[in-house]
């Protein structure tokens, strides 16, 4: 599989690189970002999962976290939110199509022929990391922001033996009862709600789900889409019935943008850091 470098920046003593490569699984060019630290290696591998309209350079250009990364040693892959090209199905609503992937595989028309990022990311993508870059592939994190979140969580709740250290910034943990989530599970998955429980967190640790990872949530108590879209509740009451090690704090006054997200970038990273030595 040729891989093929885009642009590539020093930063913090380490390289933060753009790469492309043709997907077999989604069927299209697919672009991702890493973020290697100084040193010799290998290093913690830590995957952040980027949330509506977004791709690789959200969290890269807007984070901060190369500074952190860099002192803790962590290697940091950003992957696309979706596949993309003129041949992709798409949707006119930002929460629908190419940059909301949802991180799932779909099985409706017309999506289920490129819209297949889990698949995508937790085999193609680590094969392609483990093959091209120092990293320590026993020793995997992944965390994510909104949509991202709800990628990171589903996928460390469904691989626990894979990743090691899980957090998110303001998930949709709840996907299957709130607008975000109806709207997609329905275009991607069809109205058999039977199917969309296996990309739900909460229905996943309800379900026995469970990962030896504690969990790390922080929302934002001005975050305009806490109420309707994520309701973190709902996923801690869950976590507290299964005794899944969960810590959900409320952050007074921030909201769902990327100030909130850079603000609470160190601790996230500590933690994973903490939870990968």
């Amino acid at each position: 599989m040729t891989l093929t470098t885009k642009s590539e920046w020093k930063s913090f003593g380490g390289t933060l690189s753009v790469h492309e490569h043709e997907s077999k699984v989604t069927g299209t060019p697919m672009t991702f970002a890493v973020y290697s630290p100084p040193g010799d290696g290998p290093f913690p591998v830590l995957w952040y999962l980027s949330g509506l309209t977004c791709n690789w350079s959200n969290v890269m250009e807007k984070s901060g976290l190369q500074r952190i990364a860099s002192e803790l040693g962590l290697m940091i892959i950003a992957p696309d939110t979706s596949p993309r090209g003129d041949n992709v199905a798409n949707d006119d609503a930002y929460d629908l199509g190419q940059g909301a992937g949802f991180y799932l595989s779909a099985t409706q028309e017309p999506w289920a022929q490129h819209y297949k990022m889990d698949e995508y990311i937790l085999s193609e993508l680590t094969r392609l990391v483990a093959k091209n870059f120092n990293g320590d592939m026993e020793r995997q994190g992944v965390f994510g922001h909104s949509m991202g979140g709800h990628g990171a969580i589903t996928f460390a709740l469904k691989n626990p033996d894979h990743f090691k250290s899980c957090s998110a910034f303001s998930p949709i943990t709840s996907p299957s009862v709130v607008p975000w989530g109806e709207k997609a599970f329905i275009a991607y998955l069809g109205k058999d709600k039977s199917a969309w429980a296996a990309y739900d967190a909460t229905e996943l640790v309800r379900s026995g789900h469970t990962t030896e990872a504690h969990i790390l949530i922080d929302t934002g108590l001005a975050d305009d889409f806490r109420e309707v879209h994520l309701k973190p509740e709902i996923f801690k009451g869950v976590c507290e019935a299964a005794g899944q090690k969960l810590t959900s704090r409320l952050q007074e006054g921030y909201d769902h943008s990327y100030y909130f997200v850079a603000t609470f970038m160190e601790d996230h990273l500590r933690w994973h850091a903490e939870a990968l030595k």
